[in-house]
């Protein structure tokens, strides 16, 4: 893995490591939001959740499009794709462990 996907690699994993952040990425599966109605749940000013967006964005795992005068968050696939090739990484050695587990139960 090169330098600057590990660098992007934590990125993600920083981002989400705030429960604030990653209740507005769980919002956001069901489709874009302006950042009013992202914000209306928390007890922060909109700088507040402004600053919370400009992690995720950086992290890759959310866009912003501003039409006049509203700016519309969405996932972005960069971030989420990091996230699932992560995943996968890990999740192969325990499946063969566990494909061996069940052939070795079988005998």
């Amino acid at each position: 893995m090169t330098e600057a996907a590990k660098f992007f690699q934590a990125q993600v994993f920083q981002a989400l490591g705030d429960a604030t952040r990653r209740d507005m990425v769980e919002r956001l599966t069901d489709g874009p939001l302006s950042v009013s109605k992202l914000a209306a749940p928390y007890e922060m000013s909109l700088t507040a959740v402004g600053q919370h967006l400009a992690i995720l964005e950086a992290a890759g795992l959310v866009t912003t499009q501003k039409t006049g005068r509203v700016r519309t968050c969405a996932l972005a696939q960069s971030g989420l794709d990091t996230l699932a090739d992560w995943l996968a990484a890990r999740r192969s050695p325990w499946q063969r462990k566990l494909d061996a587990l069940g052939d070795m139960l079988e005998d």
